[in-house]
């Protein structure tokens, strides 16, 4: 504790020392990339994870509780265990922002490579290739449809579409370079086939549907 105190009265005193300071000790997680240790709050470095409130939509096309979910992943990794934080800024907030370990390994990192966050450009580029993985492999919120959190918090919500209507519109319409193709759930890219109505894309209560406003099943 008596550590702990002195590195965070250097940070308020000796703002350019903050890269070579670390703390360490158990934490209370507080949403995705937010924890608190000793009292004090600390922002994951280079990460934004989806707000405690903020939903998104599954590759279903249901809405489910994103926030919460990313706040529990993040408990996983850190319930119980020692947490290593190496200090890098401070934000406007009075939050100390850290790159955070549990055994070594980095949990920024982690949380972005599931899918529980995105890498936030805006302050470092450290966790673009995370996400990528992420985005590639449709891990955590790349399976259906999200707002970024930096967005959500300006007031920026999913644009309602199909899915907020009976649980039988199920058949995707996406739209690629090979054209308007839709998918139904016994289709092998069902799953992987994610629906942005930003785009024009649409879900379908039935093939019929589809077809006649211009798509067309997959040729395999």
């Amino acid at each position: 504790m008596v550590r702990f105190l002195i590195v965070i009265f250097s940070i308020f005193m000796h703002g350019s020392a903050l890269s070579a300071e670390s703390v360490s000790g158990r934490v209370t997680v507080i949403d995705g990339d937010t924890i608190e240790m000793h009292g004090q709050r600390i922002r994951l470095h280079g990460i934004d994870a989806p707000e405690s409130g903020q939903s998104c939509v599954n590759e279903d096309g249901k809405s489910y509780r994103c926030g919460q979910i990313s706040a529990n992943q993040m408990a996983t990794y850190v319930s119980g265990k020692t947490v290593t934080c190496n200090l890098t800024d401070k934000d406007r907030y009075g939050r100390l922002v850290a790159a955070c370990f549990v055994n070594g390994q980095d949990i920024n990192e982690r949380l972005v490579s599931e899918g529980w966050a995105l890498a936030y450009i805006q302050y470092s580029r450290d966790y673009i290739g995370a996400e990528k993985a992420a985005k590639r492999d449709n891990l955590g919120v790349w399976r259906g449809q999200f707002i970024e959190p930096w967005k959500w918090r300006k007031g920026t919500r999913l644009v309602s579409s199909m899915q907020d209507k009976s649980d039988g519109c199920r058949i995707k319409g996406n739209i690629s370079s090979s054209g308007k193709i839709y998918h139904t759930p016994e289709s092998p890219w069902y799953a992987r086939t994610k629906i942005n109505t930003q785009k024009g894309e649409r879900w379908f209560c039935s093939e019929e549907e589809a077809k006649a406003a211009g798509w067309r099943a997959p040729k395999r």
